[in-house]
């Protein structure tokens, strides 16, 4: 069984997902548009929430957040469930292949036999679609693969059943409303309100642009309170997240700055291109961040006072962050 679905690789598992599925029915948007959209862009930083004794950090919102509020933005209901029952889950997802519908999932990356073992760690939070069977083997639309990929009914079991923080038990979504139009240019509005809002307005100084400023502090007491490698495992498990799970921090500002030029176009708003400029700025900065705190993890600094500097480069993020989402605010 089978049907004609599109594979396009992007940038980030859950963008791509809602892309390609909104693309079979229809509603042709970018990886980008889908993310202005959704208020993809946020930011925090929980040193409650602890992933090996190490605080968790954060450049997104929780996994099928973005799709959610995209497809309800551009009319378009979708379908969750869970299991607890394995055999379940599988026999759920074939009946709906049967009826040509293209199947959304979250799985773990750790056991994904066409990642190259080096990007396999674990994960539980990818997106990927299945939309064809052939006897016992899936075909996979994974859209940060060039090509649609094929795994076995045991090997895709087991990764919708991964172990361990935030397992997806086998969480699978799908089209059950189509919208006859669409209308973009309030969905794009919408999606900006929700970003300025979220990275301005969470009261709480662990989120949004005071989270930045709150983990800068911290990354400046580093090194006394934790020592030398404890403060290295610390830095290390922010970039990782910022370069490796997802796009983090300068994928994801160069991807909303995309997004910013292709609504000053829907929109007629000239002055969102001066914001996408901005936003692009401030993505080489958080690239910036990355290489910096990248030498100080592998001890090649050559900067005596390595992590304030880092600590600075997050401040200035900060600011210019403001400032954005303070214009952005005002749409």
């Amino acid at each position: 069984m089978g049907i004609d679905f599109q594979h396009k690789q992007s940038a980030h598992c859950e963008n791509g997902v809602a892309s390609n599925l909104l693309n079979y029915y229809g509603i042709k948007l970018s990886e980008p548009m889908i993310f202005g959209i959704g208020s993809g862009l946020f930011f925090s930083y929980m040193p409650f929430l602890k992933v090996n004794g190490i605080p968790v950090t954060s450049y997104r919102p929780l996994p099928g957040v973005i799709f959610r509020r995209a497809a309800k933005r551009l009319g378009f209901k979708v379908k969750r469930k869970k299991f607890r029952n394995q055999d379940k889950a599988m026999q759920d997802m074939d009946s709906l292949l049967k009826k040509n519908t293209p199947v959304g999932m979250l799985v773990g990356v750790y056991h994904l036999n066409y990642f190259p073992k080096a990007y396999r760690f674990h994960f539980n939070a990818h997106n990927l679609v299945v939309y064809a069977k052939n006897d016992q083997t899936y075909t996979i639309s994974d859209p940060v693969m060039e090509t649609p990929t094929y795994l076995t009914y045991n090997e895709l079991k087991k990764v919708r059943f991964a172990q361990g923080i935030f397992a997806p038990k086998g969480h699978m979504y799908w089209a059950i409303k189509i919208p006859e139009h669409v209308d973009l240019k309030n969905a794009i509005i919408t999606g900006i309100r929700k970003t300025a809002k979220d990275m301005l307005g969470i009261p709480i100084p662990l989120f949004g642009v005071k989270g930045i400023r709150y983990m800068a502090k911290q990354i400046r007491k580093y090194p006394k309170k934790l020592g030398k490698r404890k403060a290295s495992q610390y830095l290390g498990q922010i970039v990782r997240a910022q370069e490796e799970i997802g796009t983090g921090g300068a994928g994801f500002r160069f991807m909303y700055a995309a997004f910013l030029q292709e609504a000053a176009q829907v929109l007629n708003k000239e002055w969102l291109y001066e914001m996408a400029d901005e936003m692009t700025i401030i993505g080489d900065l958080w690239r910036s961040f990355a290489v910096e705190t990248a030498r100080i993890i592998k001890d090649r600094s050559q900067v005596e006072d390595a992590y304030n500097q880092a600590a600075d480069i997050l401040m200035k993020i900060a600011d210019k962050e403001e400032k954005v989402y303070i214009e952005l605010k005002k749409i």
